[in-house]
Order: structure tokens, then C-alpha cells, then sequence
């Protein structure tokens, strides 16, 4: 009995020493600091604090929203990994409590007669008069619990590691939401401008057409040539082939909304008119420490940092003995009508069992190695999308302050070229302007128009950008 003490004791001594052994690695730690404003102004006032049903004011675009996160196939799939994560937790919470199976167990065995067992069975009686059966039976019933013993925080920090990890796919989800409701908006404002263009370049085909009966007249009385006619004609064409691809970028933009909302292909309803006319809001950005609490893809990079960082402890802890308890209590009998008799038929043991890798714990260094590699990784990709938002929402809002800019140019442009093209027309009726003239500027006067869409399109855009950039549309 000395001699197992002994030999228990230094086995126990191994598993330490050999536990000590650990590579030595540190965990990175991550930077947070940030300017302390975009501008020069210090206003902390957000405007992603205002929910989207409220920061887009078009009853028809709240309506596509609404549709899409019901409906989105994206977003499903998405909520089917949050369960998956849920239920990984879950599983990570039970493991560091007992495991209890109830089991029966039905078997028969024969052994050889000049055998140690055999000889002995012979020789024994289970009553007087009465031996042992050969070939004999086995009828057990009972139950069975094993334990590890989370001695060093190996199953808690998993649970904990998983946790985070369900939290940040959550995160992730109300990421893919700020990306759904920004997709839907800006492609709704899309649809808008082209059927703005398209209505620029039906009103602009009417006064080619218009036109061009002038020119026809003038023809007749000698002022013009058959080349001025050529020339109007061939406008009138263009512009008219140029519908089709209007009509075209429609059809496919109402179908990029229908795919995002889920649905088949149906006329999407919308008001275009008045586009140019819609009024900006004001740009409330806040300060930049707020994107740490307000953008999910920050949120989402810190709850995997967290989780990481566990995962090394996880890892770490693989170097440590494993302590594992184990108990049965049950009945066997070699006939069932002895099965239940107490306590003849009672059966029971305890035992406990310690374990450590003394040889070959490459595969141990490997996963703690790259559980670090992981852990730097989160670091670098938690930096990366705090220096992403940041730049997101500079760009945004220098990009507003230069569209607006940009659109009053334009509309300005777009009021003289207006202008020009009733000037225009007088001078040639009066023979006082060649027909070029007028041409150029009917065609400059429809391409100042289209741009004039096109930018106040970008701004709504901006708009939409910088609401996401802020981190809003999820809440």
C-alpha cells in the first residue's frame, strides 16, 4: 500500500511539473483612442438616436422597410445563426455540470470449464443444492455519473467565450439591418431620380420634337438646310433610344428592391414628383467616442475580441491536469428474479481519475498558438473597425457639405440653360441665331437637367450613408 502512495504521489508530481511547462505567450491589448471630434465643433448631440421609421419621412420607403425585415431572405438566415449560437451556449453551460445516464443492460456468457472462472462457478452454489447456470445470464439496471471538475476555469471561460460569441452574432445581425435599411433607401431614392430623367427626357423629346417642325418650315422658306433637319431628327431619335435605357435601369432597380423585400415583381409605389424640391435634414454627428456604442460592426468586433481572448485561457488551461469523478449505483443479477434483492444484488463504485499529456502535446501547443494568433487578430480587426467608421463618417460628411455645394451650382445652371433655350428659339425664329444654337442648347439644357437629378439623387444618398456610418437604421 506504501508502494501505490508512493507511486501515486509521483505521478501527481509529473502532472505538475510537466503542467509548468507552459509556452510562455501575451495577449495583445487594444486601442480605443479616437478624435475627439469630427469637426470643429464639439456637439455631442446623435442624430442614430431618431429610429428610421421616423428619420425617413416617405410613407412608401418605410413601407419597403418594414416588408424587408420581414421578409428578407438574407436577414433569416442570419436569425438562424444567432439560434445556432444560442444553443451553443447552452451546450457550453452544461458541460461543467455532472453527466447522469440511466442505462439497462441484458447480455449471456460462457466460459470454458478448465478456466480460473469456469472451475470456480462449478464449484460455487448460489442456494443450497443449486449451482450457478452455465451458460449464465447477466441482467444489470442502473445508473452512471461522470464529473470534471473545472478546476482550472477551462469549461466556464468556454461557456463565457460562447456567450460572447452569441453576442456578437447578434451584433452582426443588426449590422446586416443598418445595411438593409440603407440598401432599400438609397435604392428607392435611385428609383425616384430615373423616373425624374425619364420625365426630363419625355418633356426634352417634345420640345426636339417641337423644334424640329420649326426647322421643317424654315426649310421650306430657304433659311435652313436639309442638314438642319437631319440633325434635329437624329436628336430626336437619340433621346428617344436613350428611354429605353432609363426604362431598362427601372425595371432592374425595382427588381434589386424586390429581391431585398422578398417579394416577386410588382410596380413598386412611389412618389417621384417634386424630387429636387425634397428637403435635406440637418447633420447631427455627434462625437466619435458615441460609434463604439452605436455601430453593431464595432460592437460586433469587440464581443469577438472578448470571446477571443477567452479562448486562449481555454486553450491555456489544456496544459493542466483533468480531474474526472465517476460513480455507478446499481442492480445486476444473473436471473431477473434476483435482480432487485437488497443488498445481494446491489452494486456500486467511486472513483476518481487524474490525467495530464506528459508526451507529444503538439497538438495542445498548436491550438493554444493559434488561440493567440486569434486573439491579435481580433485586436488588429477591432482597431480596423474603429478606424473604418471613423473615415466612413469624415467622408460622408465632407461629401454632403460638397454636394450641397454642387446642387446649388446646378440648379442655378439649370434655371440660365432654361433660359438660354426660349432665347434661344426668338433669336432663330427672328433669323438672328443659327439652328446649332439652338441645338447645343436644348442639349445642354437636358444634360444639366439630368445632372442636376443625379446630384440631388447623391445627396439623399449621403444622407442615407451617413445615417449608417453614425451606426443608425438598426435599432
Amino acid at each position: 500500500m506504501h508502494k501505490i502512495s508512493i507511486l501515486i504521489g509521483v505521478i501527481i508530481l509529473l502532472l505538475v511539473v510537466d503542467s509548468c511547462q507552459i509556452p510562455q505567450i501575451s495577449l495583445k491589448t487594444e486601442h480605443k483612442s479616437a478624435p475627439s471630434s469630427y469637426v470643429d465643433s464639439a456637439d455631442t448631440t446623435n442624430m442614430v438616436a431618431q429610429n428610421w421609421r421616423t428619420y425617413f419621412k416617405d410613407p412608401a420607403l418605410v413601407a419597403l422597410i418594414d416588408t424587408a425585415l420581414t421578409n428578407n431572405q438574407e436577414l433569416q438566415i442570419v436569425w438562424q445563426e444567432i439560434q445556432m449560437t444560442n444553443n451553443e451556449v447552452k451546450a457550453r453551460q452544461g458541460a461543467y455540470k455532472p453527466f447522469v445516464h440511466a442505462g439497462a443492460n441484458l447480455g449471456l456468457d460462457k466460459v470454458g470449464r478448465y478456466t480460473s472462472q469456469g472451475s470456480s462457478d462449478a464449484n460455487n452454489e448460489v442456494v443450497t443444492g443449486k449451482q450457478l447456470p452455465d451458460p449464465m445470464a447477466n441482467y444489470a439496471l442502473g445508473l452512471n455519473a461522470s464529473w470534471e471538475l473545472d478546476i482550472w476555469k477551462k469549461l466556464r471561460n468556454s461557456t463565457k467565450s460562447a456567450v460572447f460569441k452569441y453576442l456578437s452574432t447578434v451584433e452582426g445581425k443588426n449590422f446586416l439591418v443598418t445595411h438593409l435599411v440603407s440598401e432599400i433607401a438609397n435604392s428607392y431614392y435611385e428609383l425616384l431620380a430615373l423616373d425624374n430623367q425619364l420625365a426630363i427626357l419625355n418633356q426634352t423629346i417634345d420640345l426636339y420634337q417641337n423644334s424640329l417642325e420649326i426647322v421643317k418650315l424654315e426649310k421650306q422658306f430657304a433659311r435652313v438646310s436639309e442638314l438642319a433637319v437631319r440633325r434635329f431628327e437624329a436628336e430626336v431619335l437619340k433621346n428617344k433610344s436613350r428611354q429605353y435605357d432609363i426604362k431598362q435601369q427601372i425595371t432592374e432597380t425595382e427588381n434589386r428592391i424586390h429581391f431585398l423585400v422578398g417579394q416577386f415583381p410588382h410596380r413598386i409605389r412611389r412618389n417621384s414628383e417634386n424630387f429636387t424640391d425634397i428637403k435635406l435634414q440637418s447633420i447631427q454627428a455627434g462625437i466619435p467616442a458615441q460609434l463604439l456604442s452605436n455601430r453593431p460592426d464595432i460592437k460586433q468586433a469587440e464581443q469577438a475580441l472578448m470571446a477571443a481572448e477567452l479562448d486562449v485561457k481555454v486553450a491555456r488551461a489544456e496544459f493542466y491536469p483533468t480531474l474526472m469523478i465517476s460513480a455507478g449505483l446499481g442492480y445486476r443479477a444473473f436471473n431477473t428474479k434476483y435482480l432487485l434483492q437488497t443488498p445481494e444484488s446491489l452494486m456500486f463504485n467511486l472513483g476518481g481519475e487524474l490525467i495530464a499529456p506528459l508526451v507529444n502535446r503538439r497538438a495542445i501547443k498548436a491550438n493554444y498558438f493559434s488561440a493567440n494568433a486569434r486573439q491579435i487578430q481580433a485586436v488588429y480587426h477591432y482597431e480596423q473597425s474603429i478606424l473604418k467608421a471613423h473615415l466612413e463618417v469624415v467622408n460622408q460628411l465632407n461629401n454632403l457639405e460638397n454636394l450641397r455645394n454642387s446642387f446649388d451650382l446646378k440648379k442655378k445652371q439649370v434655371t440660365a440653360l432654361t433660359e438660354s433655350i426660349d432665347i434661344a428659339s426668338t433669336l432663330f425664329k427672328s433669323a438672328r441665331a443659327d439652328y446649332m444654337e439652338v441645338l447645343l442648347t436644348q442639349r445642354d439644357a437636358l444634360e444639366s437637367k439630368m445632372e442636376m437629378v443625379e446630384t440631388q439623387k447623391r445627396q439623399l444618398t449621403a444622407m442615407v450613408n451617413i445615417y449608417q456610418a453614425l451606426g443608425g437604421g438598426w435599432r
